[in-house]
């Protein structure tokens, strides 16, 4: 038996963009906030959910680093739309260039 979030497994987090990466991982500190908020009041029943919940924050973290060294990859709908991106803005300057080139011609 596994400890965490059935939905936060390595593999299904590589599946997963970064901005959305970073949601989930807001999402599981709040909650860590809010149980130990409950165990220090002493309404806290389940007290294996602390512990699931810092693992799933240890697991974000990690496939966050990971993909900024390059060890993991990134999904493939975001590494799509990035080249794109640098696609358009080396256009753009080759765009700005020419426009210049020929102002000052």
């Amino acid at each position: 038996m596994s400890i965490g979030s059935a939905n936060l497994t390595p593999a299904e987090l590589d599946k997963i963009e970064d901005a959305v990466l970073v949601e989930e991982l807001k999402k599981a500190k709040e909650e860590l906030f809010n149980l130990r908020f409950q165990s220090a009041t002493g309404q806290l029943e389940s007290h294996g959910r602390l512990r699931a919940v810092k693992r799933d924050i240890a697991r974000i973290y990690t496939i966050i680093r990971e993909r900024e060294l390059g060890i993991r990859a990134v999904p493939v709908a975001a590494a799509a739309a990035k080249p794109a991106a640098k696609t358009a803005t080396k256009a753009k300057k080759a765009e700005a260039t020419e426009a210049a080139a020929t102002e000052e011609a």
